[in-house]
């Protein structure tokens, strides 16, 4: 009995086996990580890799694995235009993006061509879209009383609840101006931390005093209540009308209108601030930093900390058309195929939990991922890197049809030279000033930018010429905007000055062949190099580049608190930094030489601690100035007085990039616009039969433990039949 048994368990496996095989001979890839309808949903599939995004309240948010979710979910005035390059401001919920109007201290009204001295406060009257929804959400519910459903809520009805989702009844209303003034009012909260805050309150009317009053009350307050922002307000920002917002800026400044693309001034409806702030809501998880509320494209449906987080379409967003502009070339590439359609295209966004690199890209080959990390421009550049360096990959990513695209983006990295310092720094006298400049530039000549980026960055940036990057307005292209003190042009082409020209201008600085021509000492320079031993391939290479000038270069290596603690004293005499466009305006980087800005000064982005009265008087002047040949012109002269004073080897503009599926339509990588969700595509069909085909199963192994399986089965089927002869010749 036993061993017809086996017989039958052996034949049940087999059968089993069998079955799976066939099972698996259908379309889909037999190990996709997901359910085999998903890969047909309108889904776009992609992940994180460190921990969960921590603040998606926008006044907190400030970390770009933030983004993806804050700019899809709200929805500030104003954004950029997706594909247009340089970055153009558009509107999102606004009707259009408005100038101000100028008044004087005594209100009254100023020409628009009022010198920016004379203006007092720039008035900002925007028109808000009627007709905008917030998403369904349970802070809007009201029942058939017009009562709020869950407002108040008893703690005992929170059993069980962690998600917005698990609450049976929702509702919506119009946004209005009101949302906008909330939202203002909170960035001077003492209820929630904001990075933006004193920014905003160094430049809105009444702004700063409106936060000190609120603190003031909140010491003597129930902090366990709620804080009800609609009981008292500011000058600086206020509703006209339901659908008028009016901002009251200190002065002439107009790059404020960028700040209004950015979430911290996203709508924030008093009904979700009051909801989230009922007693338990935040011992279950229940804030606007886990589920926010907003207008945007996408509302969050899911979300497992440290695990997945799932965007969902917005079923009262208004559907925004597809943009029908884009630069040179778009066209060409399909950006432009779905002009004027109704966005979003995609259902969901799934971001998945990818703790290592190595199975993200192996998943993101397998066709399983669409992009690897939305907010990430690092891997397209590692993977055409990756390309250049190996055929095989380079084939690989051929035969899988990925759309690779590298760019030159709005950010810097820099040499900086400590103007404090008294050998390279501004110097005690003219004369001196003179000879300080003729070191500085004989060393910009020395450092082979080019080799670094090819070196270090694997050619995937390019030489900075300037204190500005692409992206900006003012930026020259080459070789227009060249540096004529670091490069000569001849023909058209650039060339790196010779070495024999930075020695001569070392000579003339007081140091021929790299000595002191007074004492014959060697002259020695140090670079303060936060973090590591000094040892470094990039240490190394820049005591290289001193070397061909007879110059000794130290490294100061310390940690990056001790780095930060030097440069915030003006002890530094050498270091390299870099800075990240927060806004496509020249004044995001000019304002890093601005001399009121020193570090040494106070809490300024001077870190080079740089004076030049000109640069300064032209800076000043410039802020007030708006788009146009004139101010066009003012930052010409002020990227010519930097060129020659070198206080800064501009060093290089890093590439960013993005690589997409092929399936993924209208993607264009960025840095500046971030509710890039809005714009994508998926070509389902292709992702299902392209994962199939990638995904094919190897089935000999199979085949051969079917074998196996089926000798043993014979010979064991042969033990029986020859037991059971036995048993019965015994009988006999």
């Amino acid at each position: 009995m036993l061993a017809k048994e086996t017989m039958r368990l052996i034949i049940g496996v087999l059968l089993a086996l069998q079955l799976a095989w066939l099972s698996g001979c259908g379309q889909q890839a037999v190990n996709s990580p997901y359910l085999a309808a998903e890969a047909k949903d309108n889904v776009l599939y992609t992940a994180f890799t460190q921990r969960s995004p921590k603040y998606l309240d926008p006044v907190s948010s400030y970390s770009s694995d933030e983004t993806p979710f804050t700019y899809s979910i709200y929805e500030p005035l104003y954004g950029y235009e997706y594909l247009q390059r340089p970055y153009k401001l558009t509107t999102r919920t606004a009707t259009e993006v408005v100038k101000p109007y100028y008044v004087d201290q005594n209100g009254q009204r100023l020409p628009d061509d009022a010198p920016g001295e004379h203006i007092a406060q720039s008035v900002y009257d925007i028109a808000i879209k009627p007709g905008i929804l917030f998403q369904p959400h349970p802070a809007f519910a009201k029942d058939e009383k017009n009562q709020y459903v869950y407002y108040p809520i008893q703690p005992q009805d929170l059993e069980g609840t962690y998600s917005v989702m698990d609450f049976e009844h929702t509702g919506t209303r119009e946004l209005t101006a009101h949302d906008y003034v909330y939202a203002f009012r909170r960035l001077a909260s003492p209820r929630v931390v904001s990075p933006i805050y004193a920014f905003f309150a160094d430049h809105i009317v009444g702004m700063k005093d409106y936060g000190d009053q609120l603190r003031a009350q909140d010491r003597e307050a129930d902090t366990s209540q709620w804080l009800d922002l609609r009981q008292q307000g500011f000058e600086g920002v206020e509703a006209v009308d339901d659908h008028t917002l009016r901002i009251r800026v200190m002065g002439k400044y107009p790059q404020f209108s960028y700040w209004l693309a950015m979430t911290f001034t996203a709508p924030i409806p008093w009904e979700a601030d009051r909801f989230y702030q009922q007693p338990k809501m935040a011992e279950h998880d229940l804030s606007l930093n886990t589920w926010p509320v907003g207008t945007g494209p996408y509302m969050l449906t899911e979300s497992i900390r440290n695990r997945r987080h799932v965007l969902t379409r917005n079923p009262h967003f208004r559907g925004e058309p597809y943009p029908c502009e884009g630069e040179p070339g778009d066209k060409e590439a399909g950006l432009l195929a779905d002009c004027g359609k109704p966005t979003p295209f995609i259902d969901s966004v799934v971001f998945q939990l990818e703790k290592e690199s190595v199975p993200l890209l192996g998943k993101f080959l397998q066709g399983y991922y669409d992009i690897p990390q939305v907010e990430r421009g690092d891997y397209g550049v590692a993977m055409t890197v990756a390309a250049e360096d190996s055929p095989d990959k380079a084939a690989l990513y051929k035969e899988r049809g990925l759309d690779l695209r590298t760019l030159a983006e709005s950010q810097l990295y820099y040499f900086g030279f400590n103007w404090l310092d008294p050998v390279v720094g501004a110097g005690d006298t003219p004369e001196q000033a003179e000879k300080n400049r003729y070191l500085r530039q004989a060393i910009s000549i020395a450092f082979d930018w080019e080799q670094y980026v090819t070196i270090f960055q694997n050619d995937q940036g390019q030489v900075a010429h300037g204190p500005l990057p692409p992206g900006v307005r003012g930026y020259q292209t080459l070789p227009e905007g060249y540096n004529a003190y670091v490069y000569d042009l001849k023909d058209g082409i650039l060339h790196r000055k010779p070495l024999d020209e930075a020695k001569a201008l070392l000579a003339k600085a007081g140091y021929p062949d790299g000595r002191d021509s007074e004492t014959g000492a060697p002259l020695i320079l140090y670079f303060d190099s936060a973090g590591g031993m000094g040892s470094s391939a990039m240490l190394d290479w820049m005591r290289r580049q001193l070397q061909q000038l007879g110059i000794q270069l130290e490294i100061r290596a310390t940690d990056y608190n001790r780095f930060q603690e030097k440069m915030q004293r003006g002890v530094a005499q050498m270091f390299m930094w870099g800075w990240v466009a927060d806004y496509p305006d020249a004044e995001n980087f000019l304002f890093l030489l601005y001399g009121p800005h020193a570090r040494a000064n106070g809490d300024g982005e001077n870190a080079s601690n740089y004076q030049n009265a000109e640069y300064d008087a032209l800076f000043e002047k410039m802020r007030y100035l708006d788009d146009g040949p004139e101010k066009d012109a003012v930052i010409a002269k002020m990227v010519a007085i930097v060129q020659k004073d070198a206080p800064w080897m501009f060093g290089y503009v890093p590439n960013s990039g993005g690589v997409y599926q092929q399936w993924v339509k209208n993607a264009k990588p960025t840095q500046m616009v971030r509710n890039t969700l809005q714009f994508l595509r998926i070509d389902t069909d292709l992702r299902v039969q392209k994962q199939a085909l990638w995904n094919q199963p190897v089935w000999w192994p199979l085949w051969v433990v079917l074998a196996v399986l089926g000798l043993i089965a014979a010979l064991a089927w042969r033990a029986v039949r020859a037991r059971e002869r036995q048993t019965i010749q015994r009988s006999e």
